[in-house]
């Protein structure tokens, strides 16, 4: 049981010490941090060369002292590598927006050169995050070279780290769903293909961003169905992301009536662990509910 943290929030006493003290009443063991964020920065001192000359490289945090001492307080220890979002190679690329295309040589180099150097830093494991194509677009049979170029990438990932860590994936919550193995979403991403090359799935099952009332109005039902599916559908170790932010509760639900729902379903439908989410790394409505189950 985790959650997840940005680089700042590790400097943020007020943040962490409720963090600390979690992890030490036995709610939660797990500790997602970025390394490289949705601004395309990353949080160390890089010496990837590609790095350095796009001025992505900040030094924010130093991992061989901060790792250190989460590790003595007992921490498992992720490191959040977000892809194909970077509003700084777009720019250096000379790209509309911030995406940047998984199937060019660049980019995929670019970021193995990074899960390379990351995998140097002491975490215990590795998590990808925007693994994909931008959504939008209609689901149609069209997308195959997306599809191949994410699983290309993931295999690469895979093989740069030669075992040495385990490595994860976040994935959308829709890709837990059968009709995904048909390969007809504009994100690229396939429970199919992914499963085999990734040591934990994270789905990103929040309740607020299902389109399907039913599901925003019912924490429970969305995690539940979300497993069975996914479950039916690939042997994987499903590790998934939890909602422990406020958007879209239900009438007269409390957010920690509707943390509490996420979990149960969580245990009873097979999760191997579970890891929470909050933009602002804001945990506490969700540690007034958890329970010491470690």
């Amino acid at each position: 049981m985790g959650v997840y943290l940005t680089s700042y929030a590790l400097g943020v006493d007020s943040l962490m010490e409720p963090i600390y003290a979690a992890q030490a009443a036995g709610q939660i063991n797990t500790l997602v941090i970025n390394v490289k964020n949705m601004h395309g920065e990353l949080t160390y001192a890089s010496a990837v060369p590609l790095a350095q000359e796009i001025g992505a490289s900040t030094g924010r945090v130093d991992f061989a002292s901060a790792l250190t001492d989460l590790r003595e307080r007992g921490f498992y220890l992720i490191a959040r590598q977000v892809l194909f979002v970077d509003p700084l190679l777009a720019r250096h690329l000379d790209l509309e927006g911030d995406w940047v295309p998984c199937d060019r040589e660049i980019v995929r180099n670019y970021n193995l050169d990074i899960l390379s150097e990351v995998a140097t830093l002491g975490f215990d494991e590795i998590q990808l995050d925007y693994v994909r194509y931008p959504d939008g677009g209609v689901l149609e049979d069209i997308y195959q070279l997306r599809f191949e170029a994410v699983e290309r990438f993931v295999s690469n990932a895979a093989d740069r780290l030669h075992g040495r860590l385990p490595l994860s994936a976040d994935l959308f919550g829709r890709v837990m769903w059968p009709w995904n193995s048909r390969k007809i979403d504009p994100i690229g991403q396939s429970l199919e293909d992914l499963a085999p090359l990734l040591d934990y799935i994270s789905p990103m099952v929040y309740p607020s961003h299902y389109y399907e009332q039913s599901y925003r109005d019912d924490p429970y039902l969305t995690i539940k169905d979300a497993l069975v599916s996914g479950r039916s559908r690939v042997e994987a170790h499903f590790r998934p992301f939890l909602q422990a932010f406020d958007r879209h509760l239900p009438d007269g639900m409390s957010l920690q009536v509707y943390i509490e729902e996420q979990v149960r379903a969580a245990h009873e439908h097979g999760a191997n662990g579970y890891l929470f989410w909050h933009p602002a790394c804001e945990y506490g409505p969700l540690f007034d509910v958890l329970e010491p189950r470690l």
